[in-house]
């Protein structure tokens, strides 16, 4: 890859992700789609040969996972409009027992993802400000609550 992560995402964030709300046609799947896509297109960029612009590989990266959404909504009965994971953690949250394990898992989370995961959910700060508290970019801290929810996710679930 020519760019560094960061440059791709501060580049090609909001293209990506006005390219998946036009297909999802909801903001948040179309943001959870777009932070998973970055998180793929970071873990495995050794598979980027350069055959097309990164904007397309992106493109692609997220035009697959949310097909991969839609299929699994599919299978679950779920229509377009009910596009959440198999785990949401704001649901989980509304449930008292799983509140309660989110709330154990979230305890024992590394920083510093367990204090932007907290920020952004129990504080209802922008990922902005998050960034501003760390000293870091607003794309820095949408990408480590990403990594903290998917943390979460596992973790849970397991």
């Amino acid at each position: 890859m020519q760019l560094n992560f960061e440059e791709l995402y501060n580049l090609y964030y909001m293209k990506v992700y006005s390219y998946i709300l036009t297909l999802s046609k909801n903001p948040n799947d179309a943001e959870e789609i777009t932070q998973r896509a970055f998180f793929k297109a970071m873990t495995a960029k050794g598979q980027y040969s350069g055959k097309s612009s990164e904007f397309t590989w992106l493109c692609a990266i997220a035009k697959n996972l949310f097909l991969d959404t839609m299929r699994a909504n599919k299978r679950r009965g779920e229509t377009g409009e009910e596009m959440a994971s198999s785990f949401n953690i704001e649901n989980a949250l509304a449930n008292e027992d799983m509140a309660f394990r989110v709330h154990q898992v979230v305890h024992n989370l590394e920083e510093p993802y367990k204090e932007v995961f907290q920020l952004r959910v129990f504080g209802e700060l922008s990922f902005d400000k998050i960034g501003k508290l760390f000293t870091k970019t607003e794309n820095w801290a949408r990408v480590t609550y990403h990594r903290a929810r998917l943390k979460i996710q596992e973790r849970v679930e397991s």
